[in-house]
């Protein structure tokens, strides 16, 4: 009699931790995977970079059913600008509309999403984006200046009073999604190694992980070609075997 009340006990408790486990739905992707939210934001970014109009019209749609909002989708593409130029950017805005003007006619409600909280702070915008890049790279900013940002001044106040300041303040996007969407794009461009090991090194300050940035590269090499990403793949193993893993900061 005992013996049979053990059964029934152990019986009734793995069908509770099945009842459990079909509750919670599907399985949820491991620690080291990007969510389809992030996917949506490197393949999204891929195509803006290489300007592949038809197949970023439909990564966009994917990544509005992944769970982007329009404002977040926006601001990918607005990010991008400062490393793809206008002209990408733009039409990668006007490939959005697209998309949601046709989702809305089948009957499509997608989620605007919140807007960039308002910048309240009154410190002087090259202080500011100096202080985000180093959180960024979890480096003091170079003083005396070298290279390019020593012999082009403007460019140095450009960097950190526009892109690092006006743009990385944008609360819609974190940090680490903004640095997805970066290092995609640069990996998309092509011939920028010094930039793409900076950037990769920034995300790894942030937070991704080394298995994270590879399926990054995956899905660019899914997007644009093995060429790219293999060249990707190249100037990660770099940032890795410099044996620098950097303890990712607070998220804004």
């Amino acid at each position: 009699m005992l013996l049979l009340t053990v059964r029934i006990t152990a019986l009734v408790a793995v069908l509770l931790l099945i009842g459990h486990a079909l509750q919670a739905g599907p399985t949820a992707p491991a620690a080291d995977a990007l969510t389809g939210r992030q996917q949506a934001i490197v393949t999204v970014a891929t195509l803006t970079a290489k300007g592949d109009l038809p197949r970023l019209h439909q990564a966009l749609g994917q990544g509005l059913d992944a769970g982007l909002t329009v404002n977040e989708a926006k601001e990918v593409l607005v990010h991008l600008y400062a490393y793809c130029g206008f002209p990408r950017s733009l039409q990668g805005l006007n490939t959005l509309l697209k998309v949601l003007d046709e989702r809305k006619a089948k009957g499509i409600a997608d989620v605007v999403g919140r807007e960039a909280a308002p910048i309240t702070s009154t410190a002087p915008k090259y202080e500011r984006g100096q202080r985000n890049l180093e959180t960024l790279t979890g480096k003091p900013d170079p003083n005396p200046k070298t290279g390019a940002n020593a012999f082009s001044p403007e460019i140095d106040r450009f960097l950190k009073e526009h892109l690092f300041a006006d743009i990385f303040e944008r609360d819609v996007l974190t940090y680490q999604e903004r640095e997805l969407a970066t290092i995609a794009a640069l990996v998309s461009l092509g011939g920028v190694e010094p930039m793409l090991q900076s950037h990769l090194g920034s995300g790894l300050h942030v937070g991704l992980t080394p298995a994270q940035l590879r399926q990054l590269l995956a899905l660019t090499e899914a997007s644009i070609g093995k060429k790219e990403a293999d060249a990707g793949r190249a100037v990660l193993v770099k940032v890795l075997g410099s044996g620098k893993q950097p303890t990712a900061p607070n998220q804004k």
